[in-house]
């Protein structure tokens, strides 16, 4: 497992940074192929926050967790994630023996200078789109744990559309229409 670790407001000290090693090298035993961990640290008033996304195969699986203490903060967003991966183990190994996933990774932040007017955008991310189903879409939505996840429908001709999650439970899902 290939792992980057980076801290906010914290310095990562060599124990810290070998325990996560350890903890969650210890999850790539539960994936075919080789995984990718990124680790990031960071501290507020007091309290430590781990966050751990994992990438195999091209699926993310991300999970962060906060405690006052940052060892703890490692062990449970450990615990969550694997937790979150033997719920969905089935889905999970279902598609993946369909065949390789080839979802790509959404790209860093590209910053766009602020306009005069009443609508600002902060912060734009460009990604490819991949074709998928609203069920593996939606799978992939709750591993990011996201609100909204957009994807190319391969239900639907490979139509825009959008899974997002209820206030009141369930699932909803926007298509482009068809002219």
């Amino acid at each position: 497992m290939k792992f980057t670790i980076s801290a906010k407001q914290m310095e990562v000290a060599d124990d810290l940074r070998k325990y996560t090693e350890k903890k969650v090298g210890k999850i790539d035993r539960l994936f075919r192929s080789e995984s990718e961990a990124f680790v990031t640290f960071s501290r507020e008033r007091g309290r430590f926050t781990a966050e751990v996304t994992l990438k195999n195969n091209g699926m993310f699986y991300r999970v962060s967790d906060t405690t006052s203490d940052i060892f703890a903060s490692v062990d449970s967003a450990c615990a969550s994630i694997e937790r979150q991966i033997r719920k969905n183990k089935t889905r999970l190994e279902k598609k993946l023996k369909s065949g390789p996933i080839d979802w790509s990774a959404m790209s860093a932040p590209v910053d766009e200078p602020e306009e005069e007017g009443e609508f600002n955008i902060v912060r734009t991310k460009r990604f490819s789109i991949k074709p998928m189903t609203p069920q593996e879409a939606i799978l992939q939505m709750n591993l990011l744990e996201h609100e909204f996840y957009a994807f190319r429908n391969s239900e639907d001709d490979e139509a825009f559309s959008v899974v997002y999650r209820r206030k009141n439970g369930g699932y909803g899902l926007f298509s482009d229409e068809k002219e």
